[in-house]
């Protein structure tokens, strides 16, 4: 059975680059790849970037696994605030594995309580006491235990929850759902292994992102749905409207006066890379990347639509055929907007709650950086993906008119709407 589809979908390929249509926008695409692989040599990161001075360093190094013991109230005069607590706990890795020690936790409200059978993160005071464990003197400073803590244990259910996840996209989407996990993979291994590595050592975020996004729409669509009359549509309408949504994000990033430097996060970047790194250049690579992933779904969705009309119906003009999918591409336009817009709206709650409890206006709040800057991104990212369903749809129609039947798929097996 397998051989059998695979046969089939090579012959559906090569009876597609046989028609004009089908060459014209191969070709156009196999230039746009060859740009993309020309700029992924250029950019990609040399492992050489600049090395951050240790006084900058803002992550704690030297963390080892731990498992909290006991919790006691602790005699800390130093503390501002009472409810001072001593965690002892067994280490669980590291070079002293097994071995039992303890923190002191101070009694603010922003400190986590901690519980035995936690498993907890922890950082050795080396500065302090070198490789010993000694009992601090009573009512010493926190920072003078062995440990420091840093978190809880995170990596276990997050890792139980990927499980979930992909095994959901397995059993439900059997071999495209596999695909798509794949394509993840690789889309994922482009932010880490090339984008972020990238920017460090100096390239532009927005040139970075930009490259790395035609990367990842060529790896992800090919690999899920292969070379063939959708992929090709869906690839053109991506690649158009990823364009468009980098010259509005450029447009919109400078006519709002959007620097960058709103956020505790911009202002640790700029110190940790010495001010080589363009935080509004970063504003636009993060458009960019959080378009991509939505675009994809719009596009594909609207090539399948296209493709699985013209199928049904082989004497539709380029007119009908383009209202036709207009319908559902509507529907889907509504849901992704509203996907988008309540993604950036989560994760500007926090933000939104405090302007709220401080009685900040509306137009006073939205007029600051931080909020605007998301406003700019959910906006130039829903523009993005309103412009995707007719550029891909009309990509889609001109083609499939261009195409007799029998180089379409049969069947609509990896989108549903």
């Amino acid at each position: 059975m397998w051989r059998q589809r695979i046969a089939s979908e090579i012959e559906l390929q090569r009876a597609l680059l046989r028609t004009r249509a089908g060459r014209r926008l191969a070709a156009g695409l196999a230039a746009l790849a060859f740009v993309t692989l020309i700029g992924l040599i250029w950019l990609w990161p040399s492992g050489g970037g600049a090395r951050v001075d240790a006084s900058q360093i803002i992550i704690s190094t030297g963390i080892v696994p731990a498992k909290v013991t006991a919790v006691a109230e602790a005699n800390c005069p130093i503390e501002t605030r009472p409810g001072c607590q001593r965690v002892d706990f067994r280490l669980d890795g590291g070079p002293r594995e097994g071995a039992p020690s303890f923190l002191i936790l101070p009694g603010d409200d922003a400190t986590p309580r901690l519980s035995p059978g936690d498993a907890i993160r922890v950082t050795p005071n080396t500065e302090t006491f070198g490789d010993l464990a000694p009992e601090p003197a009573a009512g010493a400073d926190p920072a003078q235990a062995p440990y420091g803590f840093v978190d809880f244990e995170r990596r276990a259910s997050l890792g139980w929850l990927a499980l979930v996840f992909a095994v959901l996209v397995v059993v439900l989407g059997r071999r495209v759902g596999f695909l798509s996990l794949v394509g993840l993979g690789v889309g994922l291994l482009l932010i880490t292994a090339f984008i972020v590595p990238a920017i460090l050592e100096g390239s532009s975020p927005f040139a970075v992102a930009l490259i790395g996004s035609f990367a990842a729409m060529f790896a992800t669509i090919v690999l899920v749905y292969g070379i063939g009359a959708k992929s090709l549509a869906a690839l053109m309408g991506t690649a158009v409207s990823l364009v468009a949504t980098t010259l509005l994000a450029v447009l919109f990033v400078k006519l709002a006066h959007i620097t960058g430097t709103s956020s505790e996060e911009a202002t640790l970047v700029r110190n940790l890379s010495a001010g080589g790194v363009s935080l509004q250049g970063l504003v636009l690579a993060g458009i960019l990347i959080a378009t991509l992933g939505v675009l994809n779904d719009v596009t594909v969705g609207q090539a399948s639509t296209v493709l699985a009309l013209r199928r049904a119906n082989p004497a539709q003009k380029l007119a009908e055929l383009y209202r036709a999918a207009m319908l559902v591409g509507r529907d889907h336009l509504g849901a992704t907007v509203n996907t988008l817009v309540f993604a950036y709206a989560g994760a500007s709650l926090p933000l939104l709650l405090i302007f709220s409890s401080q009685q900040i206006g509306f137009g006073d709040g939205i007029n600051r950086e931080v909020v605007a800057t998301e406003v700019v991104a959910a906006l130039v990212g829903s523009i993005g993906l309103v412009l995707a369903v007719p550029l891909t749809t009309i990509a889609a129609a001109l083609m499939a008119v261009r195409l007799p039947a029998d180089v379409l798929p049969a069947d609509d097996h990896g989108h549903h709407h």
